[in-house]
Order: C-alpha cells, then structure tokens, then sequence
C-alpha cells in the first residue's frame, strides 16, 4: 500500500534529498525514507508542511496543479494589510507568469503556537507587520511571496501549513510522521486492454485473409471480359 509522509521542514532546508553545493542541509539530513518523493516543493526560506510520498501517481495527484488541492499558509508580511489588499490578493493578481486564480485571505492574529524561526525575522520598529492565512490552489515558484509584493505587503515569513487534508498535527519543526493511502482508481496492474490498436482495430485481432480460390477467380473474370 502506498504511504505519505509528512515532514515539518525548517527554515533553510532544501526540498531535496542530494545537493551540489556543500554545507546546505537537505532532507537527507532529516529522513531515512528511500523511495519517497517530494510532492510540492517549499522555498528553501520557507517553512512548514512538506509532503512526500512513496507512490508515483499520488505524487503526480498532489502536487499537479489541475487536481486543485488547497495550500494553506500563514504568512507574516511587513506593512498592514488593508481591506483593498487583501480584495486584491483573494480576486486574483497577474503576475509576471499570468493570472493567478482566486484566493481565500483573510487577516490573524500571530499565531501563539508557533516556533521562533531560527534565524529570527528581522525587525523595523518604525515599520510595522501583520499576519495572514492565504489558501491558494496553484503551485508556482514563489508564488504567495510574489502575490504579497505585489500588493505592496513584501513577506518577512512564510510557513505552509496544510495541503488538501494534510496538515502540521502539531509536528515539531524537523519531526515527521508517516500515513498510509488508498490505492487510486486504476492503479492494479495487469489489467485487461480494452482498448484500440493504432490502426483503430481492437487488439489481438486477425484481419481475415482472402482464399487463393477467390483471387484466380477474379483474375480469371477479368481475362473473359476484356
């Protein structure tokens, strides 16, 4: 049976097992999971809810984007976050790789439950910053910090927090559980073809062959006719 994990990435991991440059930690560092994949990335400045699993097609299903999961993040931005803003950033905003789709925003409080980031987010005291819940249902690079910017709000922390019906379950940064998943419609191999050769004919079917009878017949038709 295929399997999810589900890992609480700290702030400068890489979303990868291996990496060419020395010295940054990558999951490796955390998880002894061969055979599983990561199913949408995370920023290596971002933190929170990384999802991998050991099953090709359920890491094709969460993270492409046409099956529509909601990520949800909490999202630490510097300035305050006014009604027009956060209209702005739930209607849909064009970015430099086109239009985003709708978003659910809303303001928070600082989350009392969450870690202090190591290293922690630099402070302008005349600036100030508030917190928001953004839910979007794409996968871009950057894309909630790029949203953010554009609305004028640049983002000082960004930290995932559920994909779909997955969500932190109270993980300590660097902790991990795993969960077992139910097998995809049509995933059983060895399943009968009941379908259609190239040709447009139904497999393993012997086109009928013509009797050499017949064709001296016809030859011998077309001599008595010319």
């Amino acid at each position: 049976m295929a399997r999810i994990l589900l890992f609480n990435k700290p702030w400068g991991v890489l979303s990868q097992f291996t990496d060419r440059e020395a010295g940054r930690p990558t999951l490796a560092d955390y998880l002894d999971a061969p055979g599983f994949r990561v199913a949408g990335r995370l920023d290596r400045d971002s933190e929170g809810l990384l999802v991998l699993t050991d099953d090709g097609r359920w890491q094709q299903r969460i993270a492409n984007p046409r099956h529509r999961h909601w990520k949800t993040y909490l999202v630490q931005v510097e300035g305050d976050a006014g009604e027009e803003a956060l209209a702005r950033l739930a209607g849909g905003l064009t970015l430099k790789d086109g239009p985003t789709l709708p978003a659910r925003v809303r303001r928070i409080r600082e989350p009392d439950w969450l870690w202090p980031r190591d290293p922690p987010v630099r402070e302008r005291k005349n600036v100030p910053d508030c917190w928001l819940e953004i839910r979007i249902r794409e996968g871009r690079n950057r894309q909630v910090r790029r949203m953010t910017a554009a609305v004028g709000l640049p983002t000082l922390r960004l930290v995932r927090v559920a994909v779909g019906d997955w969500s932190l379950a109270g993980l300590p940064p660097g902790g991990h559980c795993f969960h077992e998943l139910p097998e995809l419609p049509g995933a059983r191999e060895g399943k009968p073809s009941t379908g259609t050769s190239q040709r447009g004919r139904p497999p393993n079917r012997p086109q009928p062959k013509r009797r050499a009878g017949a064709r001296a017949e016809k030859r011998h038709s077309r001599r008595n006719t010319s």
